[in-house]
């Protein structure tokens, strides 16, 4: 049998602006933070703080420069007392303004999170779960100012901290780069592989001592491509000593209807093609949407019980 990369992260989508939202209470993350810790999770990633005027604790900087809303529960400071039950570790995701760094006001983008930053360190640094940091300003190009964002955010995180782990996980321009709010689930042009490599060559050469892990999403590119880019993007890591997960998506990009839990096969697929690329890891976008046994999708549970048969199956 193939090596296996086995999922041992997942982000937490608590914003959900294109995925229908669950309506979670504490009880009900409670019992999935337990599914997850069954499946061989040790990590949670908030993969945003915020997005736009929704935001997940109460932010005082946010309210009063961004007029976000206050939420009525303050769920960073639940989902650090669930990762403190269950021993997983805590990334804390950055606010993203959805207006700021994608019209090229990266330093704006840039002075907001640091107020962030502070903020969420003195209410939450204390927890014992908190272990990292995750700038949720995805790209797929060295554009935007993307280098210097990432550089600003990346080490005023690790200053505030003392030097906790910081997290990317971007993109590949590949043939499934489509919006959510279209149809079409593939297009014609795609970035060729030496682009990719001369793209990120770039930006791993700028972030290399402010980011210390990569976990590239894999699903924008056609399974076939799949392990000649896991490939590039792990050599150019390991070139700039950053550590290279896979963010494997658990749902599916290959139909019209956004989102649904992915095929089993294609999952499978993926994380043995990680394997073989030399992937020693991989975290997911994510769990409690496509994977777990108490999601809105019926086929999330059956996904869930068909990981759990790969997780025991003997070497």
């Amino acid at each position: 049998m193939a090596n296996k990369v086995l999922i041992k992260g997942t982000f937490l989508d608590e914003i959900s602006h294109d995925i229908p939202h669950q309506n979670w209470s504490e009880k009900e993350w409670s019992t999935d933070f337990k599914h997850m810790k069954s499946a061989g999770i040790d990590k949670v990633i908030l993969i945003r703080s915020g997005y736009k005027n929704w935001i997940t604790y109460p932010s005082k900087v946010l309210t009063m420069e961004e007029k976000a809303i206050p939420p009525y529960t303050d769920l960073v400071g639940m989902f650090l007392r669930l990762s403190e039950e269950n021993e997983m570790d805590f990334y804390f995701g950055l606010y993203d303004s959805g207006k700021y760094w994608t019209s090229g006001a990266y330093e704006k983008e840039v002075r907001l999170n640091r107020k962030v930053i502070d903020e969420v360190w003195e209410h939450y640094g204390n927890s014992k779960a908190f272990k990292g940091w995750y700038l949720s300003q995805e790209c797929n190009r060295n554009i935007g100012g993307i280098i210097d964002l990432y550089t600003g955010l990346g080490q005023y995180c690790k200053q505030v901290s003392g030097g906790l782990p910081v997290l990317i996980s971007p993109y590949i321009d590949g043939v499934k780069n489509i919006s959510q709010y279209r149809n079409q689930s593939h297009r014609e042009k795609s970035i060729s592989l030496d682009e990719h490599f001369k793209t990120w060559e770039s930006i791993f050469k700028g972030i290399r001592e402010s980011v210390d892990v990569v976990a590239f999403q894999d699903g924008h590119v056609d399974y076939k491509q799949l392990e000649d880019f896991i490939k590039v993007n792990k050599s150019l890591a390991d070139q700039n000593g950053i550590t290279s997960w896979i963010n494997s998506e658990t749902f599916d990009r290959d139909m019209p209807i956004k989102f649904l839990p992915i095929k089993w096969d294609k999952l499978r697929y993926k994380l043995e093609t990680a394997a073989q690329a030399g992937i020693s890891e991989a975290i997911t976008f994510e769990f409690s949407h496509f994977m777990s046994p108490q999601s809105a999708y019926l086929q999330a549970w059956h996904l869930y019980h068909r990981y759990l048969e790969y997780l025991n199956e003997k070497k």
